[in-house]
């Protein structure tokens, strides 16, 4: 965003909804969300559907950035899922954060150029309150998850090579209505000089 400091933006000054849900709440820099029914973002790979109708809370960013945000939900259901998002359009974006599968909260991303991956692994700690860190640098997206806001691990490195997108945090449940999540300290800032092994 060239004309904005990043560290100025904030949830009440520069975000914005895609999908927005019926049910939210916004007070400083706490989002609460409530989700809506059978919401999700996928294209095709396996399922052979699309749908773009997740909730999304996201500034508009033009460049690189760093974001770091806090999510607390408890997941008990097929697929919910919150984290972070970095959305272009419908075929081009990167979801990530805890989802549920296999009977348990998983760690994990999707990456869609005009069809869908899914990479995923199992949350050792607690999933109910976690921390994300996506950063962009040039044409390189870099993901990073922590259970106590210390210690951050990787998550995935990839390709993201395109210069004007809608980031922020990201929530869905595509098999019910209700998946509430709370997300909170959310920090834009410059990106480190070391995106991959910086802590």
């Amino acid at each position: 965003m060239e004309s904005i400091n990043l560290t100025d933006i904030s949830f009440n000054k520069n975000f914005k909804w895609l999908n927005k849900p019926s049910s939210y709440k916004l007070d400083g820099d706490v989002l609460i969300v409530t989700t809506d029914n059978k919401t999700d973002f996928w294209q095709e790979t396996w399922y052979n559907f699309r749908v773009n109708t997740g909730h999304i809370f996201g500034a508009e960013i033009k460049g690189d950035f760093s974001l770091e945000i806090c999510v607390e939900a408890d997941f008990t259901t097929l697929y919910d899922q919150a984290g972070l998002m970095i959305y272009a359009d419908e075929k081009h974006w990167l979801k990530a954060g805890i989802e549920y599968n296999d009977g348990q909260p998983m760690i994990g991303s999707v990456l869609t150029r005009d069809l869908s991956d899914w990479s995923t692994g199992v949350f050792t700690e607690d999933p109910r309150k976690f921390w994300l860190r996506m950063t962009k640098v040039n044409n390189v997206l870099c993901v990073k998850y922590s259970a106590d806001n210390t210690t951050w691990r990787l998550l995935r490195l990839c390709p993201f090579a395109v210069d004007k997108y809608l980031v922020g945090p990201m929530c869905c449940s595509p098999q019910r209505e209700g998946l509430i999540v709370k997300f909170s300290e959310a920090k834009f800032s410059k990106p480190p000089e070391d995106i991959l092994h910086s802590n």
